[in-house]
Order: C-alpha cells, then structure tokens, then sequence
C-alpha cells in the first residue's frame, strides 16, 4: 500500500510475506507454511518468533488498518483478498525480482510460481479492480469497403457499418466503439491485429460491397478479433431500385446474429473453463445469459459468474443491476431457499448500483423491477421506469417493464404501446423469450388472447420453466374457451413449480387485485389449481 494516505511496506520479508497471502486460496496460508517458507533457516522456535515479530511489525504500521486487512488465528493468517488489487499487467516484468530473500522454501515457492505463467495471470483475472473495469465484450463495425461500383457505394457502406454500431450500441451486454473510431483506423488498415490492437475490440464486422449490374450486395463477416476467426457471414443483396427495403430487415438479422453468437461463444466458453481462466467479459456475458436458460443448474451458475463479475469491477454499476436481477427472479419464481434474504439481497445490489451511478438506465430499471415484483411498489416502479427512459429513451428494458406495469394496472392498449416499443429497440438481445413472455402479458391485459397465446407458447419454447408465461398461457387459452388446453397447462405449471398455490399468488404477486389479477386466479381456478 502507499500513495498520500497509505503506507508503503519495505521490509523484504514483510512483502514477501503479503505476496504469500495474496496469491494463496481464499488468501490463508498455514503459520507453519509461513515460518518454515520465510524463516526455513532458523529453528522451529526461531521460525514462530520471527512471524510473530513480523505481524507485530505490521500492526504497528498499520494501526488499527492492519485487523481491516489480516485476521490472525492460532493456526492460520489470512489477508482478505477483496482488499486486494494487482497493478500493472503479466509478462512486465519477472515475478518477485529483487526480493534479496534466499532463504530454499521461499526461492522454490518463487520458481513455482514463475514455472506457470497461468498462475500469475490468473491474479490478475481475479483480482478486484479499483477503476472501471471491462465488464463487457467491446465491438464495433469497420466500413464495407467498395469492391465494384460508383464512389457513392463506398459512402453507402460507411453507413451501413454506422447503423450497425447505432443498433448495437442499444444493447446493455456490449461495449460499442465509436463508429469514427473504426473509420479512421479502416482508411490506413483492416489487418486483424491492427483492429484488435488499435481498438481493443473483442469482435468487429467487416466486409464489402458491390455494384453488380444494378444489384447491390453487402457482404458481412462477423470475426473474432482474438484470433481473427470469422464466426459466421451473411449477405444483404437487392436491386438498386428497392434496396433500401431490404436493408432494415437484413441488418435487423445482422445484430440478432451478433447477440446470439456472442451469447453462445460466452456459455461454451464458461462451461468447461474454472473462474480464474475467464475474461471479464465473458463472465458477464456468460452470467446473464445463463440466467436466462431453462434448466436450473444454469440459472445457479449464473450468479457465481455475476458475483464474480462484481468482485473484479465493484465500481461498475450494471454488474450490480444484473446480480439485482437474478435476485429478482430468484424470488419471483419461487426458486428460492431464503426469500426474506434473497429479496434483501436484490435491493442491496440495485441501490448499490444507483450509488455508483445514479444516472444509470439500466439500474434505474432493475431498481424498479425488484420494487414491482418483491415488494409491489408500483409507484416507485413507474417513478424509476419514466426516469430510465427521461435518461435513455432507447433503453428497451425500460419500456419492456413499463409494457408490464401498465398491464398490472389494466391500461392494455398503453401496455401494447410500450411492450412493442421494447421489442423493436432489443433487436440485439438473445432473450426474446423474456420479450415474448412479458409482451404476452401486455396483450391479456387488452383482452387480445389469441395474440397473448401465440407469444407465450412462443416463448415457452425457448424457456418452458418461467412461470409467468405459464399463467399467462393458462389464462389466455382459459378465455379462449379452451378449457382442457388450459388443465394440462395447470398440471404443467404445478409439475414446474409443486409449491406454487393461489393464496401464495394472491398475497405476493403485484397484479392480484387488479382487473387481470382477477382473471388469471379465475383462469387458474378453472384449471384445477388451488
């Protein structure tokens, strides 16, 4: 430690011995690993007496930081690593150079350590950060270069590629670079290193158009900027005369396709790989689409990506928010053990997101969400969802939970409105499952069953355990005068979720009393559930 309000720690063994605890499992180290590692020379006796001393050295630099720091037992040290962060980079330098400590434990402890170059990158990987932090997969589109045609195709591919980056930049789970960016580095190179190295992107888009015989055709490549693998292709062609028509719908494809590769790259990526292998972002990535998978050991696996995003980038709001939100639908869906602490536990990470940053949509909006859906306060829901929206009118979450909020108050048209709204603005976002479920709720509330059918059956295809779509499937079929339909999907949702019960629903869920609350206890009622 040092700067203006620290200390700096010189002691040659007082260092080495934090380095011995900073780089330990869970930060403990045995007294008798210490002793016989720092003090191998010296007797038992000398070896205990010189860790002790050490340690006193310590509290007495240290003051009253030092129990802040070290927790001390008769058997153990310990250094609490969330207090600890690695400066600089792996391969700046030789680790542990010039400690001048010769003593064997200690200079075979160092050789290991050097022998592997994965341990000590893996410190830095798991290390909390004090600055911002990359949470999140950066991106960006280079300009399609013109092949075959008129100059005016090489200002039509500056455009696509911008429209690109705009689409993309509404995502909540990338990091866009600007698209000028991207354009000043593509007038001197398109080299793979040159991208990754002078844009520090994770992906980029690239590609090319031509004019052949009044058709045009944009081709794209989606390439990994790691190893400059190009993870898919696609093509927008038309006849000059209409092109503009196929253009909306083919770069709509276009950043679907990143969202969904991207989301599927992160979950391949994390599911054969331990946490401190992981880059930032695909703990991120890997977290929340996890959370949004059907089978509960993901959903479980997602929050100790999430948590282990927060401990890296404490200072990052919307790795807060998202850990909020698994909280959320932890509680919500009755997947929870500790619904008093979970429910505590998603308010604590959204005001602690709001703490960090206060102007963050996207934490405004799952503040709202843990209000809305654990305690029914659909008054500081609106409040937060109007401000996320002030803030970013294309933060599509907002008007996907304000869709369902205004459901909730049986204003179905208004809820229409805002779920569509959501849907056109998420175009990147690989959970349209969760889009489909809660548009389905907009449409019952408007009494448009046929259309609140097709979008839950829609989305139970992806996600068949989210209960809300299941009562909304029930209730939708129930007041389509389809009764047996609605009984199997009674005995469905209670093979889902065996403790779920109607007095439960009524005395937690936060539409129960209103107009569609009614209908969908009279539509479960009529299913066979009690």
């Amino acid at each position: 430690m040092d700067g203006a309000d620290g200390v700096e720690i010189k002691g040659a063994k007082h260092r080495a011995l934090f380095a011995l605890l900073a780089t330990a499992p869970l930060g403990r180290r045995t007294r008798s690993y210490l002793q016989r590692t720092l003090w191998g020379s010296s007797c038992y006796d000398g070896g205990r007496q010189n860790l002790r001393r050490a340690l006193s050295d310590l509290r007495n630099l240290l003051g009253a930081d030092f129990d802040r720091f070290i927790k001390c037992t008769n058997s153990d040290v310990e250094l609490d690593l969330s207090l600890v962060n690695f400066l600089g980079a792996p391969g700046t330098g030789t680790f542990m150079e010039g400690t001048g400590i010769r003593d064997k434990g200690f200079e075979e402890w160092v050789a290991s350590m050097r022998a592997d170059e994965s341990q000590i990158a893996a410190l830095y990987r798991t290390t909390p950060r004090t600055e911002l932090g990359r949470p999140l997969p950066r991106i960006t589109a280079l300009p399609f270069q013109r092949i075959v045609g008129g100059d005016d195709l090489s200002v039509l591919g500056d455009w696509l590629a911008e429209e690109v980056c705009r689409s993309l930049s509404r995502s909540n789970l990338l990091s866009v670079i600007s698209h000028l960016s991207s354009r000043a580095l593509a007038a001197r190179t398109t080299d793979t290193l040159d991208v990754r190295r002078e844009l520090d992107v994770d992906y980029f888009v690239t590609g090319s158009i031509r004019d052949m015989g009044g058709r045009i055709v944009v081709d794209m490549d989606f390439v990994d900027a790691r190893d400059g693998n190009i993870l898919w292709t696609r093509q927008i062609a038309g006849p000059q005369s209409n092109f503009w028509d196929n253009v909306t719908s083919g770069l709509d494809g276009v950043v679907r396709a990143i969202g969904r590769s991207i989301a599927d790259e992160a979950i391949a990526y994390v599911n054969d790989r331990p946490l401190p292998e992981l880059e930032d972002h695909h703990l991120v990535i890997g977290g929340v689409s996890l959370m949004h998978r059907p089978t509960f050991r993901d959903f479980a696996k997602s929050r100790t990506l999430l948590e282990e995003a927060v401990l890296r980038a404490p200072m990052v709001a919307e790795t807060h928010a998202w850990l909020a939100k698994w909280y959320v639908l932890s509680v919500f869906n009755g997947w929870t053990t500790d619904q008093k602490g979970d429910t505590q536990k998603a308010l604590d990470s959204s005001s602690r997101a709001l703490d960090i940053n206060p102007d963050s949509s996207f934490s405004l909006v799952i503040d709202g969400f843990a209000h809305n859906n654990l305690m029914q306060r659909m008054d500081v829901a609106s409040q937060r969802y109007d401000t996320a929206i002030d803030i970013n009118p294309n933060e599509s979450l907002s008007w996907l939970l304000r869709g369902a909020l205004l459901a909730f108050q049986d204003e179905g048209i208004d809820a229409i409105a805002a779920a569509e709204q959501a849907r056109n603005l998420s175009p990147i976002d690989p959970f349209g499952y969760y889009y489909d479920s809660l548009s389905s709720t907009a449409y019952l509330a408007a009494e448009d069953y046929q259309r609140a059918l097709e979008l839950a059956e829609r989305s139970l295809a992806f996600n068949d355990r989210h209960l809300s779509t299941l009562r909304a499937k029930i209730t939708a079929l129930h007041f389509l005068g389809r009764g047996e339909e609605a009984q199997t999907a009674g005995a469905e949702l209670l093979r889902r979720a065996p403790g779920f019960s109607l007095t439960n629903y009524k005395s937690a869920h936060p539409v129960a009393k209103a107009a569609l609350g009614l209908k969908v206890i009279a539509a479960l009622e009529a299913a066979g559930i009690s």
